[in-house]
């Protein structure tokens, strides 16, 4: 008599569809919290819909961004922590669109593991949702999947999508930007999620430091100034907007004020940027005396304190200023619009404050 074969199931080759429904019925209370009247569908359907608020608009324009948080889910994985991660996702998407003067409808994401974890979901989709709650937009669509071999069984990876919408004459697009514009920056919550791959050498390779150890001169441990969710600057943008004429904006993401303000400034023009404007807040400090990182390095790594930047005229600077003190921002000037090579002229030098 013939032997009995095996019957394979999904199961045998890595995937637990159970699994995955257990995550599903788990994130769906977290989920439902950030829907709106508009929303006009519920978990579980093919497509997403949202029938999204165009009053007042002329000429609704779609913005829309796809990002991921890098590295930093390495810190994540690490620290076992995994409940701000999607806060990260969230605001380093709605911040890019709202450079373009767009105020977030909805978001998507995906979410893939090597060996799908429900508790990991909830924990993840948990800062999805504070993010999204937050901003003021619905997670109305999303990807959990389970792929061995494709993924390290105790990892996953993380991305997402904005969708947000601005009438077509209030675009903010740079083009108006002129020489003699002051820039103001907006400051960072800390590394945000950019520069961790080298962050994290410095940290555990260089200084041998361990998650829970103190990161010197910050008061911190490694854990936490690393994982410092990143700021989302939609609220107070918006109420700027409504007060000054916002010329052009600048998201500090990767490549730092370097790359990214050039983005906003016409091909005609440069920008230059005084570094003794602010105080560079002492992770970046540590990291770059232990790595012994060059300041150009460093300025097209991390945002170095300065997490957004604003281009407005020279005549309504006071105005900005206020404006965003009466939001409980920070407000620095930290440099101006110049004719001259399309680039970033830094001056002074790179101002440390007391850490220095």
């Amino acid at each position: 008599m013939a032997e009995k074969k095996h019957r394979l199931s999904y199961r045998d080759a890595g995937v637990n569809i159970d699994a995955a429904d257990q995550a599903l019925r788990q994130i769906a209370g977290v989920v439902r919290k950030t829907y709106d009247e508009r929303v006009l569908c519920d978990i579980g359907t093919f497509g997403a819909m949202y029938s999204f608020d165009t009053a007042g608009m002329e000429q609704p324009v779609l913005v829309s961004s796809v990002d991921g948080v890098g590295t930093k889910l390495k810190l994540a994985f690490m620290t076992g922590k995994h409940d701000t991660v999607g806060i990260d996702l969230v605001s380093h998407c709605v911040n890019d669109i709202l450079v373009q003067g767009a105020r977030p409808i909805f978001f998507l994401d995906y979410l893939a593991f090597g060996r799908l974890n429900p508790e990991i979901v909830l924990e993840v989709i948990q800062g999805i949702a504070n993010g999204c709650r937050y901003a003021g937009c619905a997670l109305i669509g999303g990807e959990t999947a389970e792929m061995p071999d494709m993924y390290h069984p105790d990892e996953y990876d993380l991305a997402g999508t904005i969708v947000g919408v601005v009438d077509r004459a209030k675009i903010v697009d740079g083009s108006t930007v002129q020489a003699g514009d002051v820039i103001i920056g907006l400051g960072s919550s800390g590394l945000h999620t950019n520069g961790y791959s080298l962050a994290r050498k410095i940290c555990f390779g260089v200084a041998g430091l361990a998650c829970q150890d103190e990161l010197p001169g910050t008061g911190r441990t490694v854990a936490e100034a690393l994982m410092e969710p990143h700021r989302s600057y939609s609220k107070v943008i918006q109420i700027l907007m409504k007060v000054v004429g916002v010329k052009g904006m600048a998201h500090v993401t990767g490549g730092g004020i370097t790359d990214n303000l050039p983005r906003t400034v016409p091909k005609h023009l440069g920008a230059q940027i005084d570094l003794s404007a602010w105080v560079v807040p002492p992770v970046f400090h540590f990291l770059q005396k232990t790595g012994g990182v060059a300041d150009s390095e460093m300025l097209r790594t991390f945002n170095m304190g300065i997490g957004y930047l604003v281009v407005v005229a020279e005549d309504e600077a006071d105005r900005a200023l206020h404006t965003l003190k009466q939001a409980c921002e920070e407000p620095t000037l930290v440099g101006r619009v110049i004719a001259g090579e399309h680039k970033v002229h830094y001056v002074g030098a790179l101002n440390y404050g007391a850490s220095h």
